[in-house]
């Protein structure tokens, strides 16, 4: 029933995002209104702080490994960028035409605030605990893997047309966009189960949340700055 009730906050704030949120600031309430929502459930449901990693103890370690594995994340798109494959993989629509402002807005707000508060109390905080607690640690992290994966099945249907590297691998039309969404949602599974080992290992929200950070709010800031710093050819 409240790993149910968790599954329709989702998919009804999914919808919200994708469907009728209209501008920054109402994505922005949806998510952190969305993730009020989850705790009050993780709170029926006889979580504890410890339990979704925000206790004390793991917010000391979430401290310890965020920096690291954000540099990390910093590092391997830096590597990218040295190469003209690399570059192609940041020239995105979605970022290239924002301002300043606005890419600071996304990158320092929208990402932090918005999308891994929720998405990281949602799937390595809410989800993980409950089902962990039910069934083990496996199947806490296939299940809320695939629902990560899942999570992200309408925001990548333009993924092909505003990415310019997504497009030449997959192509346009309604096939390239049956491939591009369904490659979507395997990668994000994948990277669903990378996220929930970091919290397991960690003992800490905060260490997946960082990841999850650095992959956007860099991606977003160099994908802004790809064109202008590296003009196609």
């Amino acid at each position: 029933m409240r790993i149910a009730s968790v599954m329709v906050v989702l998919a009804a704030a999914n919808l919200i995002n994708n469907w009728l949120a209209r501008g920054p600031l109402a994505y922005l309430l949806t998510c952190v209104a969305t993730t009020a929502v989850l705790l009050l459930i993780a709170r029926w449901d006889g979580l504890t702080p410890a339990d979704l990693g925000i206790d004390a103890a793991g917010v000391r370690q979430g401290l310890r490994w965020a920096p690291v594995l954000a540099c990390a994340v910093l590092f391997v798109f830096q590597l990218l960028l040295t190469v003209p494959a690399g570059r192609e993989a940041f020239r995105d629509t979605r970022s290239a035409g924002l301002t300043l402002g606005q890419m600071l807005w996304r990158v320092l707000v929208r990402v932090p605030i918005g999308t891994v508060l929720l998405e990281e109390t949602a799937f390595r905080g809410v989800l993980w605990a409950m089902i962990r607690r039910r069934r083990g640690t496996a199947w806490a992290t296939a299940a809320s893997s695939v629902l990560f994966g899942l999570w992200h099945l309408l925001p990548s249907r333009g993924l092909n047309r505003s990415n310019s590297a997504v497009g030449t691998v997959f192509g346009s039309g309604s096939a390239g966009v049956a491939t591009t969404v369904t490659a979507a949602v395997v990668a994000m599974v994948a990277a669903g189960a990378v996220l929930c080992e970091l919290r397991r290992r960690s003992g800490s929200l905060l260490t997946p949340a960082a990841v999850h950070w650095a992959i956007n709010g860099f991606g977003y800031a160099l994908a802004w700055a790809a064109p202008r710093w590296w003009p196609a050819a």
